[in-house]
């Protein structure tokens, strides 16, 4: 306790020894105002950062220069009708090599109209970096193929490590290939789910995965979006076939996980598309 706040001390206390250690550079004091403040002398504190943290050894160990996968999914609706030339889709095969010599890869132009009544084309895309990945938006947003849109919907994450397994990695920052069909949805779990026994969470989510690779023609990207949006994780699904979308997303169903779901909507689905057919689709 500090002897400032010590009824009746007159002196500063020195440190109490341990067995037959004695403490050093101790200076004497005589009374209560030359006690040394935490900014003086042997007494200061230090500022350094602590490095007891897993998270930041996780992050020393991964080099000097880490790779990190951020994504991003944005949802365009026409709100004007307007007439798009064929030079507005060449322009936007343009700026996506243009992106991609920046560091930012579009995964894929998606055709989500009718899925919705709130939505027509998605754009997804993914890079190294944050602040690059809404650069990147806002020239797509600023396109001619998309003028007379409206921006409806919009969430980003990051690959960090999966919940259910410590190895996954989205197909995305593997370099696999897109499918022709996707379906890109927000996950919020129970609060219980992050406190319960580690051993029973882990057998949940053995059994879901069990019935995960009974898919394997489905692709799997799951990443955190803590902070990003007010959800945990987002979850993006990808196979050539929508049918198998719908069997696993009805077949995952049946397991003890699904009692600690708190939220996994809204869904925007839709079939990857070249930019010349996003004249068609915003007509």
């Amino acid at each position: 306790m500090d002897c400032r706040h010590r009824a009746g001390a007159s002196d500063c206390p020195s440190p109490q020894r341990r067995g037959n250690q004695r403490p050093l550079n101790t200076p004497k004091l005589t009374n209560l105002d030359s006690c040394p403040k935490p900014d003086q002398g042997e007494y200061q504190v230090s500022t350094a950062p602590e490095h007891n943290s897993p998270v930041i050894r996780e992050r020393e160990n991964a080099g000097e220069n880490p790779t990190f996968f951020y994504t991003l999914w944005t949802i365009f609706k026409r709100s004007q009708i307007v007439e798009r030339s064929e030079a507005a889709a060449a322009e936007f095969d343009a700026l996506i090599e243009q992106l991609a010599a920046e560091g930012a890869i579009v995964r894929g132009i998606y055709d989500v109209s009718a899925m919705r009544e709130d939505a027509d084309v998605m754009i997804w895309v993914h890079g190294p970096a944050a602040e690059l990945l809404q650069a990147s938006m806002r020239k797509i947003r600023r396109s001619a193929l998309l003028e007379g849109t409206e921006i409806v919907y919009s969430t980003m994450a990051v690959h960090r490590e999966a919940e259910f397994a410590k190895d996954h990695s989205p197909a995305f920052a593997r370099g696999v290939d897109a499918k022709e069909w996707m379906t890109v949805y927000p996950f919020v779990r129970s609060t219980e789910w992050y406190t319960m026994d580690p051993a029973e969470r882990g057998k949940m989510l053995r059994d879901h995965g069990i019935l995960g690779r009974e898919f394997p023609n489905v692709l799997a990207n799951t990443v955190a979006a803590f902070s990003f949006s007010d959800f945990e994780w987002q979850i993006c699904l990808e196979a050539d076939d929508m049918i198998d979308l719908v069997d696993m997303m009805r077949h995952l169903r049946y397991t003890e996980a699904r009692h600690h779901v708190r939220e996994e909507t809204p869904f925007y689905t839709g079939r990857r598309i070249s930019a010349a057919q996003v004249l068609e689709v915003l007509k």
